[in-house]
């Protein structure tokens, strides 16, 4: 039976007072959580870890989070992990762009975390990890 709970998420934004927050409050709901706060490192850590759903913000240095979702969507070891987009860009601008770089939904910032929660929980109940 599936246990939404029991799902890996890594949490990817260069902000690490936004990634504590999720962390806290997606660990106290039962899951189990990974923070980068790097692309290179959120490239890495997914390939290694292999999340069930990565929350990826779009404005990071080095890499944005279009580039990291294209490189994970392109290697077979992370090509099936849903991707969803956090971002405090402007949604009409970065919607369509995020849906082409592989993203499976975008979130605008701010967001509460409660709705955070239904979206990690409908993210997965739609790919039946």
């Amino acid at each position: 039976m599936f246990r939404d709970t029991s799902a890996k998420v890594l949490v990817v934004d260069d902000e690490p007072g936004i990634t504590e927050i999720v962390d806290a409050f997606l660990t106290t709901a039962g899951y189990d959580v990974a923070v980068e706060n790097t692309s290179e490192g959120a490239i890495k850590r997914a390939k290694e870890w292999k999340p069930d759903v990565i929350l990826l913000d779009i404005m990071m240095p080095v890499m944005d989070g279009y580039d990291v979702c294209a490189a994970l969507k392109r290697d077979q070891a992370t090509a099936d992990v849903p991707v969803v987009f956090l971002t405090g860009k402007d949604a009409s601008d970065d919607q369509g762009r995020s849906f082409k770089a592989g993203g499976n939904l975008f979130v605008k910032k701010p967001f509460s975390c409660e709705r955070l929660l239904d979206i990690v929980k409908i993210v997965l109940l739609s790919v039946n990890r």
